[in-house]
């Protein structure tokens, strides 16, 4: 007897999901706001101080607005219900989110190396207190916007892409702050380019962080911190279960893991009692409450039903 089931009531999730999607978005437009509006000064007095580490500041913080818009945009595709062929939803639409912010973190790392290893070859006659005061002002924007996003649900990868993005462009801004002062104590116009790479360094670790968690859901692994072998055994190990097999465990997004299998009972266990055991104890112990799990006695010969031919008329 075949029986899947999921651990929720539907209605009362539905509600709550949205209630969160809906704080979700409204924290992200308010850091979308700072960033967005803090960027176009910012780019301004990069170019006429010509500080290389307030321009790739600028640019971090386009990306910065370009995660939050992919982000909001995502939200709104998750909510969508089920329908079709696509019975799952639009949920993953979240990790594609996470990749693609991945994806720039990684590639606006490598035009900002190849830019501040220019900057270290021939250095630019760089003003400092103008970097000095506006990285300052960064910083304080991207703490009120790190703030804002913190706010929202970041067990989503979607958001916690977002939130990375920020965090970093706030390491960047206090990078810059440091090699403005050099600028203006030592008269160092490398330690311009120098911010720079500091900044490279965090942005391939984060955006490596947000393709390999996405990948991880898109290939189907099982999540992180769960051993389908140690799982499987401790199924195994509760009263009347004789075997497992096809098992299966995976993420559908960020915070929702599945698992599917077929159970082997002895031949006078209770089949319903089996299942509801397991699906408790997949909850209780694993947090799975998605799951699907056809349960048998073993050796029971299965019936196959099928549909009589359609009969032309």
């Amino acid at each position: 007897m075949g029986h899947d089931h999921e651990h929720a009531q539907g209605a009362h999730a539905g509600h709550s999901h949205g209630v969160s999607a809906d704080a979700d978005r409204r924290w992200l437009r308010l850091a979308l706001i700072l960033i967005t509006g803090f960027m176009a000064i910012e780019v301004v007095i990069g170019v006429a101080v010509k500080s290389l580490a307030l321009i790739s500041d600028a640019a971090h913080m386009l990306t910065d607005a370009v995660s939050i818009v992919l982000a909001l945009i995502a939200i709104g595709l998750a909510k969508r219900p089920a329908r079709g062929t696509y019975t799952y939803g639009f949920k993953r639409a979240e990790i594609l989110s996470a990749q693609a912010n991945g994806l720039t973190l990684l590639l606006l790392a490598a035009w900002l190396t190849y830019e501040a290893i220019e900057r270290l070859i021939h250095p630019a006659d760089v003003v400092g207190w103008p970097v000095v005061v506006t990285a300052i002002a960064g910083i304080g924007i991207n703490i009120l916007a790190a703030w804002a996003i913190s706010k929202a649900n970041r067990s989503s990868l979607n958001v916690e892409g977002a939130y990375q993005h920020i965090l970093n462009d706030l390491y960047g801004f206090i990078a810059t702050a440091v090699a403005g002062a050099v600028i203006v104590f030592t008269g160092f116009t490398r330690a311009d380019a120098i911010a720079s790479l500091i900044v490279v360094v965090l942005m391939v670790k984060a955006g490596y962080g947000l393709l390999r968690d996405s990948g991880r859901i898109f290939l189907e692994a099982a999540p992180a911190g769960i051993d389908p072998d140690a799982l499987a055994d401790k199924l195994l190990a509760q009263p009347s279960i004789v075997e497992v097999h096809d098992l299966h465990v995976w993420v559908i997004t960020s915070s929702q893991p599945a698992l599917s299998a077929h159970i082997l009972v002895e031949p006078s266990a209770d089949c319903h009692g089996a299942r509801v055991q397991l699906e408790a104890l997949l909850r209780d112990d694993y947090h799975i409450t998605h799951t699907t799990l056809q349960v048998d006695h073993v050796g029971e010969e299965l019936l196959q039903i099928n549909k009589p031919p359609v009969r032309p008329h």
